[in-house]
């Protein structure tokens, strides 16, 4: 049975810390502009600056009220301010935080800052190499529905509201937890999950034990009366688990895991599936997002859900209206007959599951990736992992490796022309590209109607597809649209917000 059974209406409200006034260092990165609108909402006051112009988000905070600035200088930070929160891409000698340093003024990393307000609140973690953003966004929407009033943070944006945050009024505080330098370490999570545990970050984990060492220690910190849901099928997620003194309870595709997906067939846009538990049925679910790693991730959140009390028919309803996530399978549109595909993978695993679906859904269409290979230290490690995952692509153009964090000198480049060599020894037409700017040219020439465009990385590749269609439109669109534009699969089109990185 469910942990907790309580009605989510007489459960006790969290007590909070009085709002604060923080600076964050930071602000435009993935997971801090998050972070910033769910204390802005918390009643926080807030200043905030990144090297990067305002994003969409970090921009409707500015109109409301948050003081933002673009470059880094001692001076910008307020003299008023109760607390300095920094991205793990900020630096100790970045000026602002030695402004902080100077002034004794407490500082906190983007994790231990979740790990505090986490204090207050019961959490709900979800760790793992692969499918954490959607299956945290999945868990939240349903914790958000089922009048639990759930606050939520996780690294990617919803494709319907653009959010990636949000403060509820209840005691469940969901998180995407991620391994980066362990700073999940920094959470004490009343329930968790860990979907898989493949080595990823190499500038942090040196051997495969070091990798399971940061998850058996994430697994230690779940509270002993909650639960933790791992990968039936993932030996380090198992292994991992045995660490723990919380309930560790196995999802999966067989009946021999506690949870188990069967009876998996493709709709129109997604996917059926009907929810097992311990032998029983619980329900059946519709996904409109496809692909079988997303039953997986659809597996692990309802199956979280469940356990802390929410009712199969709310799993159900919540999952059905789950609109995905930005850059996980996103159907852009279409143009001139070619489809347009953009996705995050940045991992072998994950872009052969994104290969995989396109082949599900798109049939023996042609497949055209670009691919923007993300980090030195990854590409180095599992160069011909990556080879192989591009098996069921037609072609492949391969860009400078983005490398994030690193520094380097000719090494994007050698290591993105040897990865075009080998992923053509694997069969597909492969070439590499010097630039997004060339690969575009390429593409121009290259593309045609019945192909499939499928944009992978977690770079700035998705511009591919922004400076395609732009380009395009430039000789046949009437000129009164601003910005760039895409046509849908029904020929309208629709504006695409000014990328920010």
């Amino acid at each position: 049975m469910p942990v907790v059974s309580a009605d989510p209406a007489v459960l006790p409200l969290p007590t909070m810390p009085p709002p604060q006034r923080a600076h964050l260092v930071g602000v435009c990165g993935t997971g801090m502009h998050g972070l910033a609108r769910l204390l802005w909402d918390w009643g926080w006051t807030l200043s905030g600056s990144d090297l990067q112009p305002a994003t969409v988000v970090v921009e409707s905070l500015v109109q409301a009220g948050l003081k933002f600035h673009c470059g880094h200088a001692a001076e910008q930070l307020p003299v008023d301010a109760d607390l300095l929160i920094y991205s793990p891409a900020i630096p100790a000698d970045n000026p602002e935080r030695r402004a902080a340093a100077e002034r004794g003024l407490p500082q906190l990393s983007y994790t231990q800052m979740l790990g505090r307000l986490m204090q207050h609140r019961s959490g709900v973690c979800i760790a793992g190499t692969h499918g954490k953003s959607t299956t945290t966004a999945m868990a939240a929407s349903i914790l958000s529905g089922a009048d639990w009033h759930a606050s939520a943070i996780f690294g990617a944006e919803l494709c319907d509201s653009g959010l990636s945050s949000w403060a509820g009024t209840g005691d469940l505080f969901v998180v995407e937890s991620c391994e980066f330098q362990r700073g999940f370490w920094d959470f004490a999570p009343q329930h968790a999950a860990i979907l898989s545990v493949e080595a990823d970050h190499f500038d942090c984990f040196a051997t495969q034990d070091d990798l399971l060492d940061a998850f058996r220690g994430f697994a230690e910190r779940v509270s002993p009366d909650g639960v933790l849901m791992v990968r039936h099928e993932d030996a380090g997620a198992v292994e991992a688990s045995r660490a723990a003194s919380a309930e560790v309870l196995t999802f999966g595709w067989t009946e021999d895991a506690d949870w188990w997906a069967g009876d998996v067939r493709r709709s129109p846009l997604g996917t059926r599936f009907r929810l097992f538990r311990r032998g029983q049925f619980v329900t059946e679910l519709q996904l409109p997002v496809p692909g079988r790693h997303n039953v997986l991730n659809a597996l692990a959140a309802s199956a979280l859900a469940f356990e802390i009390g929410v009712p199969a028919a709310t799993i159900r309803g919540r999952l059905q209206e789950f609109p995905g996530i930005r850059r996980r399978f996103e159907r852009i549109g279409s143009f001139r007959g070619v489809t347009l595909v953009d996705d995050y993978a940045h991992h072998p695993t994950a872009v052969e599951a994104t290969l995989q679906t396109a082949r599900d859904m798109y049939g023996h269409r042609r497949l055209v990736c670009a691919f923007q290979p993300h980090q030195v230290s990854r590409t180095q490690a599992l160069l011909s992992d990556f080879a192989r995952s591009f098996r069921l692509a037609d072609r492949v153009l391969v860009a400078p490796v983005f490398a994030a964090r690193e520094r380097v000198r000719d090494e994007p480049i050698e290591l993105s022309r040897r990865l075009a060599r080998e992923i053509a020894g694997q069969g597909p037409s492969a070439e590499f590209s010097a630039s997004l700017d060339q690969l575009v040219h390429v593409l121009e020439d290259d593309l045609r109607p019945g192909d499939v465009l499928i944009t992978l990385g977690a770079g700035d590749i998705d511009r591919v597809h922004h400076a395609f269609t732009r380009r395009i439109l430039r000789h046949s669109a009437p000129r009164r649209a601003v910005g760039a534009v895409h046509l849908d699969e029904g020929g309208g089109a629709r504006t695409i917000l000014p990328h920010s990185a």
